[in-house]
């Protein structure tokens, strides 16, 4: 039987794979190979721990049907002429990816692999729709996302998903340059990740378990919970996704299929909000796809020219480590560190106080998710962060800055989220938590808060500071976009 290599890189799950799928279907005997290419978009600290145990779930998962995962690590091109020349491969097969440098590399590869005699296949794995799919009726990108949904749905259902081969033949022939999983030193090399493993299960399994839990127990207070904070309210599914150990598809047609079993419309319902939001990660891969530049540059060329603040080193090392003194901030961030993941409300605070408060680049902020998120995708993240800052696709209107005090009040009403994560506060009131300066000083003497010794005083005033970022916008906003 004539070998294949099957390249793994953002797919490492064996359900519903097409790479692997289709080099079967054409009888070929599969190589399974994942390639650390230090020349490619390397993962920040959190996203490499996250990497190094779903690389060994994979194996394990390979090994169990009868093959086994080669790693390899250098240049993908060299690698993979010099493995298809190790086990005769004679094709290389692998599913799409989508950000800039990945699009570039795989049009390099697959230029080199082909003019040296190999045949490449490549495959849609990773979204519901290829980018280039649909678009308005110019055929311009979308930019907003409730059209973009519209679009979506008109489309119809997403391709069935693929069962998972229930074996496959083994390794003949031992690959010359394979290295180990700890040769590619992904583990962080300070411990700042000793809680992960209390959060995470990182692996297709666990992802499919994380969806029938959240199905099964989460999914109908979906629309009410997801913003608070205090809550599991949310499917937590955004790393396996990132990863690919579970597939948008796979997520679509599951959820509908569990909800055929109940059609009442809260159910419905529920389901609808949840595929919603699967959905804005597929316009967040539509818009870097068509935008590029966004990956580093404002969607809107009119904030090349706002006027950010200039040594914002101090705020900006404040802000990264949970000591703002704006509770819920330092809350987010806080359990950002802790367990590589922040809630999404959560997210768009934090934001803000960044870009807005603060008036730090929304790069930096975006930096330092990618080091830090599990989930660290850089369409979501450079959206989200575009679109708090004002200065991306369907972004937040200038004047939306989100106030951190009322949004406490309004999320984490009872202050749970912020005594999870800033015990210097646990015993304030909830009526003093989300904004302890303006607490009487016996209601702080009685919760043994000293401001500036136990708990930072607020490094912005967030009133002058929201006038101030106005008045900044106000100088760019009349320019030409």
């Amino acid at each position: 039987m004539t070998s294949a290599l099957v390249w793994f890189r953002r797919d490492l799950r064996l359900s519903d794979n097409p790479a692997l799928h289709h080099a079967l279907a054409q009888g070929y005997k599969p190589v399974p190979v994942y390639i650390h290419d230090e020349q490619s978009a390397m993962p920040g600290a959190a996203s490499a721990w996250w990497l190094h145990h779903s690389l060994a779930a994979l194996q394990k998962d390979l090994q169990q049907v009868g093959s086994d995962l080669v790693i390899l690590k250098g240049d993908s091109t060299a690698s993979l002429l010099s493995i298809a020349k190790d086990t005769g491969a004679r094709a290389v097969f692998w599913n799409r990816r989508y950000e800039p440098l990945a699009i570039a590399q795989d049009k390099q590869v697959k230029s080199v692999i082909h003019n040296s005699g190999l045949d490449t296949h490549s495959f849609s794995a990773a979204l519901l729709r290829e980018p280039w799919e649909f678009g308005k009726a110019d055929d311009s990108p979308y930019r907003v996302f409730t059209p973009f949904w519209k679009a979506l749905q008109k489309t119809g259902p997403p391709r069935l998903p693929l069962a998972a081969p229930e074996a496959l033949p083994p390794l003949a022939k031992k690959v010359r340059a394979t290295v180990t999983l700890e040769a590619l030193q992904l583990l962080p090399a300070i411990n700042w990740h000793s809680e992960f493993d209390t959060h995470w299960q990182p692996g297709e399994f666990a992802a499919w378990s994380k969806l029938h839990g959240f199905l099964n127990n989460g999914i109908l207070d979906y629309s009410q919970d997801r913003d608070r904070p205090a809550l599991q309210g949310t499917s937590r599914l955004s790393p396996h996704l990132h990863f690919g150990e579970i597939t948008p598809a796979q997520i679509w047609h599951f959820a509908h299929a569990w909800a055929a079993n109940d059609t009442t419309h809260g159910v419905i319902a529920a389901v609808e909000a949840f595929l919603r939001q699967i959905a804005w990660r597929e316009f967040a891969h539509h818009l870097l796809f068509h935008f590029p530049r966004t990956a580093d540059e404002p969607l809107d060329p009119r904030y090349s020219a706002f006027p950010w603040a200039i040594d914002y080193t101090a705020v900006l090392a404040s802000w990264q480590k949970g000591e703002t003194g704006i509770p819920i901030v330092d809350a987010g961030m806080r359990e950002l560190w802790s367990t590589g993941w922040m809630h999404n409300r959560v997210r768009m605070i934090c934001a803000s106080l960044l870009t807005k408060n603060l008036l730090v680049p929304w790069q930096q902020g975006a930096r330092w998710f990618r080091d830090t998120l599990v989930d660290a995708d850089l369409a979501n993240n450079s959206f989200g962060w575009q679109w708090t800052a004002g200065c991306g696709a369907d972004a937040a209107p200038y004047f939306r800055i989100f106030n951190p005090v009322s949004q406490g009040e309004r999320f984490d009403n009872d202050g749970s989220y912020v005594r999870r994560w800033v015990p210097e506060l646990q015993h304030l009131p909830p009526k003093w938590i989300h904004k302890p300066w303006e607490a009487p000083e016996n209601v702080l003497a009685s919760a043994g808060v000293i401001p500036g010794k136990h708990y930072p005083t607020p490094v912005v005033d967030l009133q002058q500071s929201r006038k101030r970022a106005l008045e900044a916008w106000d100088r760019v906003k009349h320019r030409r976009a």
